[in-house]
């Protein structure tokens, strides 16, 4: 089972202390997404 975001574009917002933005980024790219913006935040 896969997901397809072909021709899809995706904001990657990441923690960091959980799953971060570049993470995230890389997946989306994989599962074919463009990512416009990816970010890594402390969320507290």
């Amino acid at each position: 089972m896969g997901l397809d975001l072909q021709g899809k574009k995706v904001v990657a917002l990441g923690e960091r202390d959980g799953i971060q933005g570049t993470a995230i980024a890389q997946c989306a790219t994989s599962a074919g997404a463009q990512v416009v913006l990816e970010v890594t935040h402390c969320f507290v």
